[in-house]
């Protein structure tokens, strides 16, 4: 599991608990999903695809495996197969089986449940809405239309437009073939969510507050309804 955890700060709500992020490409989740949980003084646990469509170094910017999670499971061959980005043969790996569908979706599911054993965090994709469903934590969809996703995905990785557009196309197709593969739902189901954003005619830091408001207020909501059951 790859994790975060920074230290709790006097500001910290304890009421919010749990938050996910699900985002397209471009629209700012691997800005705004940590930045949330240091905000929020919580733990941040991050997606299991990347912006390239196999794994890398983690970095600042990039929404990508650690090294630990590389070393655990081929998940960037299940998800290239999954988009039929990789070509198969006598020699190259045959599309996901049932028990590679099962050892892909429990090792996203595993993260998210040793982040909610600890008391819970800032969970980045990994279809967590899907998996934990409205009754469980505040979920977020960030999104945007293609053409300010792909200038605000250069600027985020400090990539060309031209990057930056094919990034959108092979994270786009990997993302939503993960959910919809292991848990048959769109990812952009609006329906999953608590609130929905356009987060590329916003600045992201005010996407945070938005978050983080709406957050608390959902919790204080909930709590209010708890109290009076």
């Amino acid at each position: 599991m790859s994790t975060v955890t920074p230290d709790r700060s006097p500001e910290a709500d304890p009421a919010v608990s749990l938050v996910t992020v699900s985002a397209s490409y471009g629209a700012g989740g691997s800005v705004v999903a940590p930045a949330l949980a240091e905000r929020l003084g919580l733990p941040f646990l991050q997606r299991v695809t990347t912006s390239e469509g196999h794994p890398a170094e983690p970095g600042p910017c990039d929404e990508q495996l650690t090294e630990e999670e590389i070393k655990a499971t081929p998940v960037h061959r299940l998800l290239a197969a999954f988009t039929e980005a990789m070509p198969t043969g006598p020699t190259q790996s045959p599309l996901p089986t049932h028990h590679q569908d099962k050892h892909l979706r429990g090792h996203g599911e595993t993260g998210i449940q040793r982040l909610l054993a600890a008391g819970g965090g800032v969970i980045l994709g990994r279809a967590a809405a899907v998996v934990l469903g409205k009754g469980r934590g505040y979920h977020v969809r960030l999104d945007g239309p293609p053409e300010r996703r792909i200038a605000q995905g250069a600027v985020v990785e400090g990539i060309s437009e031209e990057q930056a557009r094919e990034r959108m196309r092979v994270a786009d197709k990997a993302r939503t073939a993960y959910v919809r593969r292991l848990y048959r739902t769109d990812p952009a189901d609006p329906a999953l969510y608590h609130l929905v954003i356009d987060s590329t005619v916003i600045p992201l830091d005010t996407v945070i507050e938005l978050i983080v408001a709406a957050a608390r207020a959902h919790a204080a909501a909930t709590q209010g309804v708890t109290a009076r059951l």
